[in-house]
């Protein structure tokens, strides 16, 4: 699974993940292919700037967030990616 922020005159769509698929079959192999991608506005970060990568682990998995998410800069976030995961 792959978490994309979309920058610049990007936007989402499903010929875009079709597209970053097949760029990471191009440039890392057919074994990295991301079997879904999530475009989200953010990612969880850290009032520090340093993104969370166990609680994206913890979304994909389908799990509940693990932990302390006491330093996130922003909590409404982790709903956001978890309503992306169901719609996809």
């Amino acid at each position: 699974m792959a978490f994309v922020t979309l920058e610049g005159e990007f936007a989402a769509s499903p010929a875009l993940k079709d597209e970053l698929k097949a760029h990471v079959v191009k440039e890392i192999g057919v074994l990295a292919r991301p079997e879904a991608i999530h475009f989200s506005e953010t990612l969880p970060k850290t009032r520090s700037g340093k993104i969370m990568r166990r609680l994206l682990r913890d979304i994909a998995a389908g799990r509940e967030a693990q932990g302390d998410t006491s330093t996130l800069e922003d909590a409404s976030i982790l709903n956001q990616l978890r309503d992306s995961d169901e719609s996809d």
